[in-house]
């Protein structure tokens, strides 16, 4: 006898987090298919916040908008030679057809012209319930910390 077990709303949403960061990753991993608009409800924000993010993201809305915004930053732009996203235990809170999760997540990357860094950002994101999927409402992101890292050539040696 096969049994399903109902999969809880904080984990749908912890899912579509994983698979957003996934699909923002240089290379992309093979298994990590999709759309990042699939992954927003139609009206969507995604918004840098603090005194790092705020001006250099400032606020997009809508799901298509935020695709093509962070899509400019991935392949086949030139942007990031490799990018990497490390996601931390958080914390998730359920209200209704909601869930509210805070994160911090570790973004390592090395652009195109060979600089490398370490960031650290706090992730706030809202949540809508559909059905067995969850999508994001509202995506908000903190730079705390960065650093420069040795240049691949530096680090070769």
């Amino acid at each position: 006898m096969s049994s399903t077990r109902a999969v809880a709303p904080e984990e749908r949403a912890h899912r579509v987090l994983i698979r957003y960061l996934e699909l923002c990753d240089v290379p992309r991993p093979p298994d990590a298919t999709g759309s990042l608009e699939d992954l927003f409800t139609p009206d969507a924000v995604w918004e840098g916040v603090g005194p790092l993010y705020a001006a250099k993201f400032g606020r997009t809305t809508g799901a298509r908008a935020i695709a093509e915004m962070v899509a400019a930053h991935l392949p086949p732009n030139p942007h990031f030679r490799a990018n990497v996203h490390l996601l931390h235990p958080g914390t998730t809170s359920v209200k209704g057809d909601e869930v509210r999760g805070r994160w911090l997540m570790q973004q390592l990357s090395r652009y195109a012209s060979g600089a490398a860094e370490l960031v650290v950002a706090r992730l706030e994101v809202d949540f809508r319930i559909e059905g067995d999927t969850a999508r994001i409402r509202h995506f908000r992101t903190e730079r705390v910390f960065t650093t420069s890292l040795p240049t691949a050539e530096a680090a070769a040696r």
